[in-house]
């Protein structure tokens, strides 16, 4: 079994923070009572300032948990993913554990050369260039020359600033910078390499580059925290992930299982929703009830794999409209998108004109397409008017279902996620090997 490179117990990490006391409007406030803020204000700032402590701005005084009771465990080689809002806790921890800021309570055990990538130049000096920053970064994680310079044509390589390596990074963009940064913290062979948010500075090739650096690292067995917003890259490299909410851990499990309770918060698990009518008058089209239907046409939020089901949406109608347009997406659990129907016939319009009343109209979806999995569906209604679109109704991610396993293949792997979205069975026919398929080739060449 293999034996746990990073533990924390019970972290806790908390920080002054002032409020400027706010007047009511109309109140009167005496001479004698602002000076006596202002002395008491003076007074708390120089013991503050004499004792080394953080002097806090503002006449109020608050203490705030960024971190509550967080405890933990990472073993060698497992890839954690932490979740959360912004303002969770994410970045504090990882500071903790990069050994940035220290806890105020608890305590973090780490076995390793740790390398973090926590914000845009982390760990460089600006004045310095690219090449000296490099060796200043792989000095400050105990490596030797030795090692560095081993490395350092890949470095240069993977980021791709070859042109401005002697120029100061100061002068380098912040994609470029991260680039660099990223480069010198995956390839300096650290035991553990901690990622913030920050690959979302660069660009779209530049993130599929350091994923797949990623999963190469993982695939060395090194251990790595991954922290970001971006859903399915969490769900693409992360087996576990920690959820954190308000500083505490909310839950500490399989991807599978805590992904989609974090993106149902706030969604409701109801078969349909009822819509009530927008107090605008003049916007001509609404959505009045959207409905998840089994083959049956009863309302459910979870379906059998093996069976169609429908998408049922009711939309009233208060005005003539012409060459209206309507769209149904389905997207997975974290955000990416399966498929968009569209209800249109862009080759005569006239055909999508709606008059004053009350419509519905259905989707069917077929049996043995969708993977076992929770889905959100989203509804669009806008008209086409010439080379534009104007939005009617949108409502995104309106309902969450799930799909079951039911009389799938699927449970029997241990891993699934990366399979697909789309469940089919194509026709695999086997057939004889052709003797002649070689000869066949050469006439074919000498034509």
């Amino acid at each position: 079994m293999s034996e746990n490179v990073i533990v924390a117990e019970n972290l806790s990490k908390s920080y002054l923070i002032g409020h400027q006391s706010v007047r009511r409007e109309g109140a009167y406030i005496a001479l004698r009572d602002v000076i006596g803020r202002e002395v008491s204000n003076l007074a708390r700032k120089t013991a503050d300032i004499i004792r080394g402590r953080q002097v806090i701005q503002g006449d109020e005084v608050e203490e705030f948990w960024a971190l509550k009771n967080v405890s933990f465990e990472v073993k060698q080689g497992e890839v954690l993913g932490i979740i959360g809002r912004n303002g969770a806790g994410k970045s504090t921890l990882l500071k903790i554990l990069s050994r940035i800021t220290e806890p105020t309570e608890g305590r973090v055990l780490l076995k390793g050369r740790v390398a973090s990538l926590l914000e845009v130049g982390t760990g460089f000096h600006p004045e310095l260039t690219g090449r000296e920053n490099i060796y200043l970064n792989g000095a400050i994680m105990g490596m030797t020359q030795r090692e560095i310079r081993k490395k350092f044509d890949e470095i240069v390589a993977f980021a791709e600033v070859e042109k401005f390596l002697d120029t100061p990074v100061k002068h380098l963009s912040s994609g470029m910078y991260v680039r660099l940064a990223f480069a010198v913290a995956a390839h300096l062979e650290p035991e553990v390499l901690i990622v913030d948010e920050v690959l979302a500075v660069g660009d779209v090739e530049f993130q599929r580059k350091c994923l797949g650096k990623m999963e190469g690292v993982i695939s060395e067995g090194r251990t790595v925290l991954f922290v970001s917003h971006q859903i399915a890259a969490v769900n693409q490299l992360c087996r576990r992930v920690l959820w954190l909410d308000k500083g505490k851990v909310i839950e500490n499990g399989d991807t599978s299982s805590v992904l989609p309770r974090y993106l149902s918060v706030g969604m409701s698990d109801v078969p349909f929703v009822e819509l009530k009518k927008p107090k605008r008058d003049d916007i001509g089209l609404f959505f009045s009830r959207v409905a998840i239907l089994d083959k049956d046409r009863n309302p459910t939020p979870e379906l059998d794999a093996r069976f169609p089901f429908n998408i049922c949406l009711h939309y009233e109608v208060t005005k003539s409209i012409k060459g209206v347009e309507m769209a149904a997406r389905i997207k997975t659990a974290d955000g990416a998108p399966v498929f968009t129907s569209l209800y249109s016939d862009r080759s005569d319009v006239r055909k999508m004109d709606k008059n004053p009343g009350s419509y519905v109209t259905t989707i069917e979806i077929p049996g043995h397409f969708l993977m076992p999995g929770t889905y959100t569906l989203s509804v669009h209604a806008f008209r086409f008017g010439g080379h534009m679109t104007h939005p009617l109704d949108v409502l995104d991610d309106v309902i969450r279902f799930s799909i079951s396993e039911t009389g799938t293949k699927v449970a029997k792997y241990n891993d699934h996620r990366n399979i697909g979205v789309i469940l089919v069975n194509f026709p695999w026919h086997d057939q004889p090997a052709y003797q002649n398929v070689s000869s066949k080739a050469e006439k074919i060449v000498a034509t």
